[in-house]
């Protein structure tokens, strides 16, 4: 199942179990905003991509799918802006959510760069590192603002 807007042009959804669940969009418009919640390493059915081993406590044991779980993660912020008729080029400001700050370091530059498909991606940027994300083999997860029209200014 691809992204779509069931419901109104306002919100965004992929139908995965969890958006039921957690009740909420994966995406919502006001004005010229899109606030996209935040994306992880799942495909258009749900499914994980490059999960993390677990251990035997159910906590990751290998770091080395970041840069795959990031690059779905941000493929799927392109799908849902792609709804409103927004590019990677309008997101004025992101928030990375990882379990290991190293892991991340090591591929976030060449990642992000080809998200946004530049050297210099001009948007605002945090990362922060976490104990836990939603699901236990998910090593990251992205949450955005895109300005509709940001990236002709």
């Amino acid at each position: 199942m691809a992204a779509s807007q069931p419901f109104n042009k306002q919100t965004a959804y992929w139908g995965v179990s969890w958006e039921e669940a957690y009740g909420y969009p994966q995406a919502r418009r006001v004005g010229n905003e899109i606030h996209v919640s935040g994306q992880f390493n799942h495909d258009e059915e749900g499914n994980l991509v490059a999960p993390a081993p677990l251990n035997a406590d159910g906590k990751p044991s290998d770091f080395s799918s970041m840069g795959e779980q990031m690059r779905v993660s941000y493929d799927n912020i392109s799908k849902l802006l792609a709804l409103y008729g927004a590019t990677m080029q309008d997101v004025v400001e992101e928030t990375l959510y990882v379990l290991d700050m190293d892991a991340a370091f090591a591929v976030v530059g060449k990642v992000r760069k080809a998200a946004y498909g530049t050297e210099r991606p001009q948007c605002a940027s945090n990362i922060i590192g976490v104990s836990r994300l939603a699901q236990r083999p998910q090593l990251i997860e992205i949450v955005c603002k895109a300005v509709i029209g940001a990236r002709d200014i």
